[in-house]
């Protein structure tokens, strides 16, 4: 492979239509659906541009540069490709005969800023006391999946989130493509690996999940669950890995067990339903929901506790926060992510939150917890 310095030389001279965008920080997202097309995402809207490349040749050069780093290429074996550019931001291509009006690349930009927890708090995409009950629950090593809608903000939270976790635990990711940039030093990252053009050399998601167990975890966090790498997650946090935390795409806490379980079905090992539903009742302890508004504001909706399952079968859950107007007399004003009133589970274990967690116990969660 070249070198990084090479690597960023080359990027920089074949995506010279679109450095613009990729040096702007207000852009997100550049999308190329033609070598003549070229839209961006900036501050929450999407817009076309004028940019261009010279012509399909060069627009073919730019693409297979990119690939060339991460050592993969495009081929007609090979249609759909994951790369990364040299500050880590994610590309995605798609040629003939998936993409029917040509090759198109979708390159979601890698954020030089890390915006801790009180940042998004400020954005709005938080409140005060929501972080307050999250931070409680990661010290308390719940396991928490954070799902929404595609860039609703999910990678951006956990991010944030996992300045929460003590200093002296292992930290295992294990990702599709690197986009965490967590902010923690005990950590190993694993990326899986995509097959070269003879199929040879793939490492998928649960080859990964599975050797990150020998690497002694005290937390495990997937970038993003999508396939039968849900059924070893779900086991692992039944067997002794709390605090493990993932991202998944969902439009509801109750979406997103049922998103769980369907993805725990790809996998080989066959579970009767109602196990299955069970051990997710008890893998997973919370729901972060997250959505993008209008204008692109990127909040927190819901955050929910899972219960066990009922007798039907079915999945039980508390809502501990949800997004509401916060003035009934005015429904017009910004909304804000509300205590629903209902008490956590986690005061359940008062004297061990009174104890070993009791720094994390501040006074806007006391009632949460039913500590009045």
């Amino acid at each position: 492979m070249p070198s990084q310095e090479l690597f960023v030389r080359t990027v920089e001279h074949y995506l010279a239509p679109i450095k613009v965008f990729l040096d702007d920080p207000g852009v997100t997202e550049v999308m190329i659906n033609r070598s003549d097309v070229i839209y961006i995402e900036k501050d929450g809207k999407v817009v076309k541009t004028d940019a261009r490349f010279a012509d399909q040749e060069a627009y073919e050069a730019a693409i297979n540069n990119i690939l060339q780093f991460t050592g993969r290429s495009l081929s007609d074996d090979q249609p759909l490709v994951d790369s990364r550019l040299p500050d880590g931001s994610r590309v995605h291509v798609a040629k003939a005969p998936c993409s029917r009006n040509g090759t198109s690349v979708a390159i979601r930009k890698f954020s030089q800023m890390v915006l801790d927890i009180d940042w998004l708090i400020e954005l709005g995409t938080i409140t005060a006391q929501a972080r307050d009950f999250l931070r409680l629950a990661v010290n308390a090593e719940q396991n928490m999946l954070i799902a929404g809608g595609t860039s609703s903000g999910k990678t951006s939270l956990l991010n944030a989130l996992s300045s929460f976790i003590p200093d002296d635990q292992r930290i295992v990711v294990i990702e599709d493509s690197a986009e965490l940039q967590l902010q923690k030093n005990h950590l190993i990252s694993l990326e899986a690996q995509q097959p070269d053009r003879y199929g040879r050399g793939e490492v998928t998601i649960r080859e990964l999940f599975r050797s990150s167990l020998r690497l002694r975890p005290d937390r495990i966090i997937i970038g993003e669950v999508r396939g039968g790498e849900a059924l070893d997650m779900i086991q692992a946090m039944t067997s002794g890995h709390g605090g493990s935390m993932g991202t998944l795409h969902a439009n509801s806490p109750a979406d997103t067990l049922s998103r769980l379980e369907t993805m725990a079905m790809m996998s080989e090992v066959k579970l009767p339903l109602f196990a299955l539903r069970s051990q997710i009742a008890s893998a997973v302890d919370l729901v972060v929901h997250m959505s993008r508004h209008i204008g692109g504001r990127r909040v927190v909706t819901q955050i929910s506790e899972v219960d066990r399952v009922d007798e039907a079968g079915q999945y039980t859950l508390r809502d501990i926060f949800v997004l509401k107007a916060d003035d009934k007399d005015n429904p017009d004003k910004q909304m804000q992510l509300t205590w629903t009133g209902e008490r956590s589970a986690l005061g359940n274990r008062g004297a061990s939150l009174s104890g070993q967690h009791q720094q994390w116990v501040t006074d806007p969660i006391k009632p949460i917890l039913g500590m009045d």
